[in-house]
């Protein structure tokens, strides 16, 4: 990650900054976390803190709600756009990765195999 994007992930603002730069109230933004939308870090103190990426994700809730989307269908749609680099924390087995790795190169055609199921 380079030095732009480690500031823009920054858990820095606290919920009244957010709440002026976005115009949500602060019930709406631990509604957003409750339903999972956002994941603001917490201090020593347990203060939400937001980054500016979770600003980001936040105004595009609220553009999507304002067109009349539901709750889930934001879900579904944010799920959708949540960057990979956001996986790279998960934990993953030596071998899901191989099946994983296998499975995309598959899909790419650099192998030439026929019964991809005889892999693992």
């Amino acid at each position: 990650m380079n030095e732009k994007q480690i500031r823009k992930n920054m858990a820095i603002l606290p919920v009244s900054s957010i709440s002026k730069l976005t115009g949500l109230s602060p019930r709406q933004l631990r509604y957003y976390e409750q339903f999972d939308l956002v994941h603001p870090k917490r201090s020593k103190g347990n203060q939400r803190l937001y980054s500016l990426n979770d600003i980001d994700c936040l105004l595009d809730i609220k553009d999507y709600l304002s067109s009349g989307m539901t709750m889930a269908e934001v879900k579904r749609v944010m799920l959708k756009q949540s960057p990979i680099a956001d996986q790279e924390t998960a934990e993953v087995s030596d071998t899901a990765a191989r099946k994983i790795f296998s499975k995309e190169m598959l899909q790419i055609g650099r192998w030439n195999i026929h019964d991809s199921n005889n892999l693992y």
